[in-house]
Parts: structure tokens; C-alpha cells; sequence
């Protein structure tokens, strides 16, 4: 019987083993087949105009009142070293200029359906229920805004980033249509000085650097734009930043310039990722190749360097179901490497969504939130005397 047992666990390595081979040989292939749609693109039909008049259109705006999301603030855990409140709690601070910022979410439709993800009375539940538990995790940092402003749009589902088939431009082209009527409303919505912060994660990023392109740069809004946070999209230095015409953010005081990192546990493997990267074309029409990635490190605010875990402000630390969690001082360092990535030492335990090679993408934000909370408050301040 025991000879009987050995046979069967040494038959369950083997399985294992050649299975999880398999996995690392044909991973990009079975991932391609479980997410991209083989349907047709079906063109998205233009929003009504003015659709986004409707707060059913928003996550987050003005006058949704408790059950918005970005307007969450999460506590201190009891076992941190100092009972402390974040520094830019609005109502606590009492000094923070008026501000209001515009969040584009990540990717929250995973559907093999369609191309884009619907909205309003025929949205997917499940994507609704995740796009809601990121803005809560990643707009929440920006808190200490007078406004804050995340829209639904028709987003591409996450099979569109995994191929190249020419349904996948056409998807992610129009999720951007969705976003810039969004972004104009936002704008109309304010007073023609109010300082603006723009800030994405992922697919939201991608738009966001779309935005600058085409709406932002030489624009009169650029003058008021305390800065813009392109969060977890690869920027390249070389090939990227000079067609965006915005500097990379040099210091913690500088305002109306970008910010963005990609993190990674160490050990780190990031050859997907750098892969992709590398084949794919910059904003001067020119491969990205081996440049660097723009790399903000988010506990000091400036480009490139390195700062220890005591320099974090508060990670925050998610509950299983990702709706709630509480800020962890002192719990990762940050390093920017010669690639551009941000590398965040020993894996941290935050949850069950970290991605192969020690990617900690879904928790870019979260890992840094008290200092991204307190990066915007700095900015917003530094921008109010110069208006």
C-alpha cells in the first residue's frame, strides 16, 4: 500500500511538473484563448450628446454624497508604531487649495463577448463590482480634492491588450471616444481656474496618455494641471515623453508635470512585460527598444532613485474581498532599476492578485497610497501661487 502511494504522488509530480511546463511555454496562448473575443468588432454607437449629464454615467462626481467610492479613507492599522491621521485629510488640514481631479479606471472587463464592455442598464455586474473596488483602492489617494470625477465608459475587455488583430485598436479606440466625453464634461463642469490633477491606472492610463497628447498639451487647461499620474502604463523617456510635451516630474514641488512606475517584487521578472514593451511603437512613430521606462518613485516624488520602507507613509493592505483594508507604515522601500522599473524588495503579502514574475501591478497605488495622497496635496499647494 505505501509503494502504491509513492507510485501515485511521484505520477502527481510528474503530471505537475509537465503541466506546469506546458503553462510557461504556451502562457501567453492559453491566456489569448481564454480572454480575446473571436467575434467580430461590432462598432460602438457615440454616446448621446451630453450622456455624461447622467450621474449613473459616474462613479465618482460631485453630489453622489457616502457611497462614493473615491471618497473612502482608510484608517491607520491599530499595530502601526505611530496613531496618526494622513496629513491631507481635508477636513483635518483645513490648508489644501481647491482642486478637482479626473480618474480613468483599469481594466474591470474580463468577457470574451464583446470588444467593449457595456454600460448602463446592460452593464456586466461583475466588471461593475470590480471597477468599483479600484476606484475605491486607487482614486481614493486624491481624497483631499475639493472634486473628484471617474467615469464608466465602454472600456476595452482586458483580451484586446493580448493581441494584435485589428479588432483590438478598434476596441481600445473607442473606449477613448467614451473617456475624452467624459473629460470634456468634467471640464465644462468647472471653473475656468481650478486647478486640475489627471490621474489613471492600466487601460486608464493608456487614455490618460491619449488625453495629453491630443487635449491637454498647448492647451489652456496645461497651465492649470497640477500634475498628471499615468500609473502602471510603461512610458519611454526617449521615445515617449518629448511627443507628450510634459516634463517628467523632477521634484516634489513641481506641478503640471507626469508621474508613473511599474512595480515588482524581488526577485523580479519582468521579461513579458519588457518584451512587450520593447516591440511596441513610441510616440515618435519609432520602436520603444531597450529605452528606459519612466520611473517615478513614489516615496520621495522624484524621477528615478531610491528611499527606504521608512520613508512609506502607508501601504494599504487590502481584506480578502478587496474592499476594504487599513494603512501599514513602513512596509515596502522603493527602487527605481536601470530598466525603469520600480522594485519593491522582499514580496509584501497583499493579496492573491499578484501577477507572475512578482508583478504587483493591481496594487501600484495601494502599495504607496498615503504617499500618493500626500504627493497631490504638496502639488496642488506649490501650483496655488503661481495661479
Amino acid at each position: 500500500m505505501a509503494k502504491k502511494f509513492l507510485y501515485f504522488i511521484a505520477i502527481c509530480i510528474v503530471l505537475f511538473l509537465v503541466g506546469r511546463i506546458g503553462y510557461e511555454i504556451f502562457k501567453d496562448e492559453l491566456a489569448a484563448f481564454a480572454l480575446v473575443p473571436s467575434n467580430e468588432f461590432t462598432p460602438t454607437e457615440p454616446l448621446e450628446a451630453n450622456a455624461y449629464q447622467d450621474p449613473a454615467l459616474w462613479y465618482s462626481r460631485p453630489g453622489i454624497g457616502i457611497n462614493d467610492p473615491a471618497r473612502w479613507q482608510p484608517a491607520y492599522a491599530a499595530t502601526a508604531a505611530e496613531t496618526r491621521e494622513p496629513a491631507t485629510d481635508r477636513d483635518k488640514a483645513g490648508s489644501l487649495p481647491n482642486f478637482a481631479v479626473f480618474f480613468i479606471h483599469p481594466t474591470s472587463y474580463l468577457s470574451r463577448s464583446n470588444w467593449n464592455a457595456p454600460i448602463g442598464e446592460i452593464a456586466d455586474e461583475e466588471a461593475e463590482r470590480i471597477a468599483r473596488v479600484y476606484v475605491r483602492g486607487m482614486a481614493s489617494p486624491f481624497n483631499g480634492a475639493s472634486e473628484i470625477w471617474a467615469p464608466k465608459y465602454r472600456q476595452a475587455t482586458m483580451g484586446a491588450f493580448l493581441t494584435d488583430a485589428p479588432e483590438a485598436e478598434q476596441a481600445i479606440d473607442a473606449a477613448y471616444a467614451d473617456v475624452l466625453e467624459a473629460y470634456r464634461y468634467f471640464l465644462g463642469s468647472l471653473d475656468d481656474d481650478t486647478p486640475i490633477v489627471l490621474a489613471g491606472h492600466s487601460q486608464g492610463s493608456l487614455h490618460l496618455l491619449r488625453l495629453l497628447r491630443e487635449e491637454v498639451t498647448g492647451s489652456p487647461e496645461a497651465d492649470r494641471l497640477v500634475a498628471a499620474y499615468a500609473i502602471g502604463w510603461p512610458i519611454s523617456v526617449d521615445h515617449d515623453l518629448p511627443a507628450l510635451g510634459i516634463a517628467a516630474c523632477a521634484t516634489p514641488a513641481q506641478t503640471g508635470c507626469l508621474l508613473s512606475w511599474s512595480s515588482f517584487a524581488e526577485p523580479a521578472d519582468p521579461s513579458s512585460v519588457i518584451e512587450a514593451y520593447s516591440n511596441s511603437v513610441g510616440f515618435d512613430g519609432e520602436l520603444r527598444g531597450d529605452s528606459t521606462i519612466l520611473c517615478t518613485n513614489p516615496l520621495t516624488g522624484k524621477f528615478g532613485g531610491s528611499a527606504p520602507e521608512s520613508a512609506n507613509l502607508g501601504t494599504l493592505v487590502p481584506d480578502d474581498s478587496m474592499s476594504n483594508g487599513e494603512l501599514v507604515p513602513g512596509a515596502v522601500p522603493a527602487r527605481c532599476d536601470e530598466r525603469g522599473l520600480l522594485l519593491i524588495g522582499d514580496p509584501p503579502e497583499l493579496g492573491s492578485y499578484v501577477l507572475p514574475g512578482n508583478n504587483y501591478h493591481v496594487y501600484d497605488i495601494p502599495l504607496f497610497w498615503a504617499n500618493t495622497q500626500a504627493d497631490v496635496a504638496q502639488r496642488a499647494q506649490a501650483l496655488e501661487p503661481a495661479n
